[in-house]
């Protein structure tokens, strides 16, 4: 076998259109950084991110207000994951391979079936940043869009209510929910939708501004155990995250659990939970917090059941991190190395060849990190 890598280039690529391919529409809507070669992996990225200020009357006067300190916070992004898929073969067993014409066809999907594998991880990593989204909106066990477009106009309100920016939106969705999609009517039938792309080629369409992408990654949450929980009696405003629990109940609630507050209507997602709600322990909600005050009397809570984590997110909500992996400055053992980009989500692999004694390994490598940085930027669609 030929060990001059860029002799492969044509093969893989066509390799990559042959190999079956889960879809990934969440590595599609993020924000994709593919350099971020100055961290190392497990060191950590921190990303600024700016607070809401408080306005002030202009009152004239002598001298300058001694206001405008600003406290800036950041999120921490880190490339936790440094993964490789090897293909090793022989002499012998190229051989035998090469005597029935198969090597290059099999070379070829292997490769192909690397990338596949590496890319799915990353697609996983970005679904489940579900636990870290706002707000949610749905019914557990039912998939959306069952009959209408609401639960997508429900999405949009709550990115809208959370400030998210207008433009670049998306909506990652399982297949299921693509299906249900596909069955409105008011999407197929062409004098409606306007297009007949749904129809005749089943492109989803936009929805209330939102690109539509399907995933085959997207998670399912198992739901806290929590049964007759209830807030104590501090009382909390608008914008509030840490609530306490009364010494009241049993049974867990889970970061990433969905739960509603007696007479509030939305539902809020847990970042931090209590293992133990008999404790009185505290609980903290995503940002932008409670958006209806609670008092100071006691107030049900319910967490929902087990759902699909559908997302709804502005690009910029959601950071994907990728570099080639780092090898020492002197080099390594590999004889050979260069880089593939997947055609289909625009992600970049090192491919490198390392002989041995009587056999050699390709390696397919990518390093990578994913985070929600803007939890108000995003929210789920419960299924």
């Amino acid at each position: 076998m030929a060990n001059t890598l860029t002799n492969l280039i044509p093969d893989l690529y066509e390799a990559l259109d042959v190999v079956s391919r889960e879809l990934t529409g969440g590595i599609l809507a993020v924000n994709m950084d593919n350099d971020v070669s100055r961290v190392a992996k497990d060191q950590t990225l921190r990303v600024p991110i700016t607070n809401a200020q408080t306005a002030a009357d202009n009152t004239p006067a002598n001298t300058i207000p001694d206001t405008g300190e600003q406290t800036i916070d950041n999120v921490s992004l880190t490339i936790d994951n440094s993964r490789h898929v090897p293909i090793r073969w022989n002499g012998e067993e190229q051989r035998g391979y090469g005597s029935n014409g198969t090597l290059q066809t099999t070379l070829q999907q292997q490769f192909a079936q690397a990338v596949r594998t590496l890319v799915n991880e990353i697609e996983t990593d970005i679904a489940s940043e579900y636990l870290r989204a706002s707000r949610a909106y749905g019914t557990a066990g039912t998939t959306p869009f069952d009959s209408s477009l609401q639960d997508a106009a429900e999405i949009k309100k709550i990115l809208d209510d959370n400030g998210a920016p207008m433009s670049d939106r998306h909506l990652v969705v399982d297949t299921t929910a693509g299906v249900n999609m596909r069955n409105l009517t008011n999407l197929t039938q062409v004098n409606a939708a306007g297009n007949e792309s749904l129809l005749r080629q089943g492109v989803l369409l936009p929805i209330f501004g939102m690109a539509v992408r399907e995933s085959a990654q997207i998670q399912t949450h198992t739901a806290g155990t929590a049964s007759s929980a209830t807030t104590d009696s501090s009382g909390y405003s608008i914008g509030d995250t840490t609530i306490t629990l009364a010494s009241a109940g049993t049974g867990t609630i889970l970061a990433g659990d969905v739960i509603t507050f007696a007479g509030d209507t939305n539902k809020y997602l847990v970042v931090s939970g209590d293992d133990d709600v008999s404790d009185g322990g505290t609980i903290t909600i995503a940002e932008p917090g409670l958006r209806q005050a609670i008092g100071t009397s006691a107030v049900a809570i319910t967490v929902v059941s087990d759902y699909t984590a559908n997302m709804g997110f502005s690009r910029n909500a959601i950071q994907l991190a990728t570099r080639l992996p780092e090898r020492p400055q002197n080099g390594d053992l590999a004889r050979d190395v260069t880089e593939l980009t997947d055609p289909r989500t625009g992600l970049s692999f090192e491919v490198a060849w390392y002989p041995g004694f009587r056999e050699g390994a390709f390696h397919v490598s990518i390093a990578w990190g994913t985070k929600l940085i803007k939890p108000e930027h995003a929210a789920l669609l419960i299924g």
